[in-house]
Parts: structure tokens; sequence; C-alpha cells
């Protein structure tokens, strides 16, 4: 695959070889970030488990401290009052049964995060096809099927993001933007870190993580060393 020129540039000043510390890492990645857009940097995180066994699925949720940096849209299913808190609280989308056909039939996905009460989630379940493979399926570990609609949309407009093991047992995260602060990127990437860390199966045979890679969207990777969140 052919490299641009940019690209080309920035993978020069990051060593393959090294394991670098989070400080390090974030100073490189934020530097190798030239688009001239702002880039997401994300971190990705390849496991020992195996998803494929209940005990060794990792999802769950964690609140940044400077938030992604995007403006997340956020769609809630709920009915009676409910309907009203979300609304105030800023949800982007509020609906029920309605939504249906719109999201099945008109593949509409305008939204990037789901909310839904308990109660509509035989409603939500009949989307499951739909809203599985993207990971927007409402979950309760993840704070997304919950009667406090109002909090929950708040906090996912304030920075809250999903983490979860895909297909290949690794965990991709967003940490921040290119123009935030090396200090804001490091403070996020510890909060992921720290709720992943906390997140160990019990049943883990073996190392929990394998690697971490922080890079930007058009940027090259660069590998942290793990040792000190395998500890």
């Amino acid at each position: 695959m052919k490299r641009g020129k940019k690209y080309v540039e920035a993978a020069k000043n990051i060593d393959r070889a090294t394991l670098y510390d989070s400080t390090e890492a974030v100073s490189l990645v934020k530097k190798s970030a030239v688009a001239k857009f702002d880039e997401t940097i994300e971190a990705h995180i390849r496991t020992g488990c195996d998803g494929r066994h209940a005990e060794q699925q990792i999802r769950g949720a964690v609140a940044l401290p400077h938030g992604t940096g995007k403006t997340v849209r956020v769609l809630v299913f709920a009915k009676g009052d409910k309907v009203n808190e979300a609304q105030a609280a800023g949800a982007d989308f509020v609906g029920g049964e309605e939504l249906i056909p719109k999201i099945q039939n008109d593949n509409w996905f305008e939204f990037d995060v789901v909310v839904a009460t308990p109660d509509m989630m035989g409603v939500v379940g009949r989307l499951g096809r739909v809203l599985g493979p993207k990971g927007l399926m409402p979950n309760p570990k993840a704070g997304t099927v919950t009667m406090d609609v109002a909090k929950a949309v708040q906090e996912i407009k304030a920075g809250k993001i999903e983490y979860r093991l895909d297909k290949t047992n690794i965990i991709h995260v967003p940490i921040g933007k290119a123009s935030f602060t090396e200090e804001q990127l490091a403070d996020n990437f510890q909060a992921i870190m720290d709720a992943i860390v906390k997140a160990k199966p019990a049943t883990l045979k073996g190392q929990y993580l394998k690697s971490i890679t922080l890079a930007s969207t058009m940027g090259p990777g660069v590998k942290l060393s793990t040792a000190k969140y395998n500890g």
C-alpha cells in the first residue's frame, strides 16, 4: 500500500521496535497527526481474552475527563414522561415503535448512541439484527438501558464512551482529537486504561493486554509498553 508523503514523514519519528510509555506515545501521535482536518486519536488494545466465552466478554463505559471532542448524536427509545425527560436532557431523537420502520426499511442511522428504558427493550430487540452488528444495541453494562434517561444522555454528551471487544478481541476507543493538549489526551487515555484494567475477567489465564497502539485517523501507529497495565 502506497503511503502519502505526510505519513512517511510522520512515520520517520516513530521507532517501530520501541515500546513507548504513554506520555511519549501521546506526544508522538499528536505530532504525527498532520492531516488538514482535526484527526481523532484512538487507542487499539489487543487482549488475551476470548470473547466467545461469556465470562471473558469485556464491555462497559467510561467518562473521559475531557470528552471526545466530537458531537455525539443520541437516540432514546422511551415512552410517557421519559420522552420529555430525554428531550430536556438534550437527546437528538426520541421515539418508540414508529422509529422501527425508519431504521429497518429506510436505513436511517443518523445517531451515534442508542439509549432505551427497560420497558422499551422489547421494541428495540426487534432491531437487534441491524443495531447489533453496528455496535449500537443498548446494553445495561454500558449504562444505555436505564430508567434514568436524562442522566444517560447528559453523560454521553459530556464524553462517556463505551468500550467492548470486537470479533478479534481488540478494543478500539477514541481518546480525543489531535487539537487536544497532550495533557488532555493523556488524562483521557489513563481513564480508559484504568477502566479496562478493572474489567479484567477473573477467569482469564495468561496475559491480559497483549498490545496497545495509539494512532490518529491518518497517521502511523505508536506502540506502548503494556507492562504497567498487566501487573
